[in-house]
C-alpha cells in the first residue's frame, strides 16, 4: 500500500485531462492513464465533485466496494490523505455485519435467543469464515461461467464433512470430524444444519446454491434410510468424500408435484431391472454418477439406485438460473440395473421418496431465508448511500414503507423457521413425519412468497440497477430472477399450502364447534 500522504489542496491541483487524481475514503488514486479506459467514459471523471476532489459519495453512488479491492484498480492508489483513515472496509472472514437486520437476532449484539448455544455461535463464525475464504470466490466464478463446482473446492468441503452435515443429525456422522472439530457428531443438531443452509445462500448466487452438492442432500437420504448395509458401504463413503456425485431423479415432464404420475418404467428381467424413461429438471444431474430414481412397475413403484452408463444420458436444461446447478434432462434407454440396487421394497417406492420431503422443504426455507436477509441488507445500504432529489433514498416515505415490509417479512420467516427447527430437535423421525409435514409445507409456502415480494420491492428500490446482472444491483437482479426456484423446488406453493391445510383438517377434534 502506498505510504505517501497528501493534503486535499495538493490533490485538488490534479484536476485536468492527463493529470487526474481523486480521493475515495481517504485513499488517493491517480486516474490519469485510466480515464480513457473507464467503462463509463472519461467525462464522468472530469465532472465537478470528482476531478481533484473527495469523490467518496459519488463513487459509492455508482460502484460497489469490491471494485476498489480488485488488483487492477487497487494499484492506481498513490497515497492517502494526511490525518484521515479508511472507514469503509469489507467484513473480515467470519465477521458480523452491523447493518440493522442484516443478521438474525441471535447474532445481533445485545439480543438473546433460547435456541442457540455458544457452540452454535462458534460453529457459525467458523462456517462464515470458511465460506468466505474458500467458497465465495468459487460461487462468483461458477455463477458467471456456468461450470460445475471445481473438484478442488469439493475436496475442501469434504475436509469439513460439509455434505454429511447437510444431511442433518444422525448415525452417518459417527466418527467424522465436523468443521474442524468445533462440534462433536453426537452434539450436532438441526440448528447447526440451519446455520449451514442460511450461510451458503449469502453470496447472491442462487444457481450455485443448488450446484453446491444439493443433489447429495436430497439423493443420499433414501440410501441412508432404506439402503442395505451393503448398499451404504458401497455408495455412501465416496459420495460424502466428494469423489462421486448423486442426484434424486423423480420429476418428469409428465409428473411434477403429482409424484404418482411418473412414467419411467422398471421391468424385472432375471436378477436385473430394465429401466426406460426420462426425468427432467434434475439438480446436479448433468454431472452425477448415480441417480436415485422413482420408477413405475407392474404393481406400484420402485426406487432404484442407477449408475451412469452408456444407457444413461444427460443433457443440460437451460433455466433462469446458472447452469452451475447442473440441471439436467436424464434419459434411461433400457438401462440395466442390478436387483441389489433396489432401495426399499418393490411396489412400495413412494414412501421411500416421500420420507425426505420434510427435510428437503425445511432446507429450502433456510437457503431462501439466508438470501432474503442479504437482500434486506443490500437495500438498507443502497437507500442510505443513494442520493435522489438531494436526499438519501430512504428520505422518501414510500421507500421506508417498502423497507418496513421487507424487514417484517424476513423476521417473521426467521421466527417461524427457528420454531420448526426447535421442534425437529425435540421430535423423533416418526413424530416429525406425523406432526410437522403440514407446518413445514406452510412454512415453505410462506417463506417463498415472502421472498418474491421482497425481490419485487428490492428491484423497485434499485431501479435499472436491479435488473442489471453486474454492478450495484447484481445481487438484487440475481435474487429477483431466481427467487421463483424456492417457490417451485421441493413442492410448488399452492400444492404445499393445500397440504398444510389438509393436514390441519385431519387433526381437527371431532367435537370442535363454535
Amino acid at each position: 500500500m502506498p505510504s505517501k500522504e497528501f493534503t486535499l489542496d495538493e490533490v485538488a491541483q490534479h484536476n485536468k485531462e492527463g493529470d487526474l487524481w481523486v480521493v475515495i475514503d481517504s485513499k488517493v488514486f491517480n486516474l490519469s492513464r485510466f480515464a480513457d479506459l473507464h467503462p463509463g467514459g472519461a467525462s464522468v471523471l472530469y465532472a465537478d465533485g470528482v476531478a481533484g476532489k473527495d469523490a467518496t459519495n459519488v463513487f459509492f453512488g455508482l460502484h460497489r466496494l469490491e471494485i476498489l479491492q480488485r488488483p487492477q484498480y487497487a494499484r492506481l492508489q498513490v497515497g492517502t490523505i494526511r490525518g484521515e483513515t479508511e472507514t469503509i472496509k469489507p467484513l473480515a472472514p467470519g465477521e458480523l455485519s452491523l447493518v440493522p437486520y442484516a443478521e438474525p437476532t441471535w447474532l445481533t449484539p445485545g439480543y438473546f435467543s433460547p435456541y442457540y448455544s455458544d457452540n452454535h455461535r462458534q460453529f457459525h463464525k467458523a462456517t462464515r469464515a470458511f465460506f468466505m475464504e474458500f467458497v465465495y470466490p468459487e460461487a462468483i466464478r461458477c455463477e458467471e461461467n456456468g461450470k460445475r463446482i471445481s473438484q478442488e473446492v469439493v475436496d475442501k468441503l469434504s475436509e469439513i464433512n460439509f455434505l454429511a452435515m447437510r444431511l442433518g443429525p444422525g448415525k452417518h456422522l459417527k466418527g467424522l470430524t465436523l468443521m474442524g472439530g468445533i462440534v462433536k457428531p453426537e452434539e450436532f443438531d438441526y440448528f447447526h444444519e440451519f446455520i449451514l443452509n442460511t450461510e451458503l445462500a449469502r453470496f447472491g448466487t442462487r444457481g450455485f446454491v443448488d450446484g453446491l452438492l444439493s443433489g447429495g442432500v436430497i439423493g443420499l437420504p433414501p440410501i441412508l434410510n432404506f439402503g442395505t448395509p451393503e448398499q451404504q458401504a458401497k455408495f455412501v463413503p465416496d459420495i460424502l468424500a466428494g469423489k462421486k456425485f448423486i442426484s434424486l431423479a423423480i420429476t418428469e415432464a409428465f409428473a411434477g408435484s403429482d409424484v404418482g404420475g411418473v412414467q419411467t418404467v422398471a421391468v424385472r428381467d432375471g436378477d436385473e431391472w430394465v429401466v426406460s424413461g426420462t426425468k427432467k429438471w434434475i439438480t446436479n444431474g448433468h454431472f452425477s454418477d448415480y441417480f436415485v430414481t422413482l420408477c413405475k412397475m407392474d404393481a406400484g413403484f420402485v426406487v432404484l439406485l442407477i449408475e451412469r452408463s452408456d444407457a444413461v444420458s444427460t443433457k443440460a436444461v437451460k433455466t433462469s438460473y446458472s447452469s452451475t446447478a447442473g440441471t439436467a434432462f436424464v434419459t434411461f434407454d433400457k438401462a440395466r440395473v442390478p436387483l441389489a440396487n433396489t432401495l426399499g421394497q418393490p411396489g412400495k417406492g413412494l414412501p421411500v421418496i416421500l420420507s425426505n420431503f420434510n427435510h428437503e422443504r425445511w432446507m429450502v426455507t433456510g437457503t431462501s431465508l439466508g438470501a432474503q436477509r442479504v437482500v434486506v441488507e443490500e437495500c438498507l445500504k443502497w437507500t442510505n448511500q443513494r442520493i435522489a432529489f438531494g436526499k438519501p433514498l430512504h428520505a422518501q416515505a414510500v421507500i421506508r414503507s417498502k423497507l418496513a415490509a421487507m424487514i417484517s417479512r424476513v423476521e417473521a420467516c426467521q421466527t417461524w423457521a427457528e420454531n420448526i427447527t426447535h421442534q425437529m430437535n425435540n421430535m423423533s423421525y416418526d413424530e416429525q413425519s406425523d406432526k410437522l409435514a403440514g407446518p413445514i409445507a406452510l412454512l415453505k409456502q410462506f417463506v417463498s412468497k415472502a421472498g418474491r415480494e421482497t425481490a419485487e420491492d428490492a428491484t423497485q428500490m434499485f431501479g435499472g440497477r436491479g435488473i442489471t446482472a453486474t454492478g450495484m444491483g447484481k445481487i438484487i437482479e440475481n435474487y429477483h430472477r431466481t427467487s421463483p426456484f424456492d417457490a417451485i423446488l421441493a413442492g410448488a406453493e399452492d400444492v404445499l399450502g393445500d397440504l398444510g391445510v389438509r393436514q390441519a383438517i385431519r387433526k381437527m377434534p371431532k367435537n370442535a364447534r363454535l
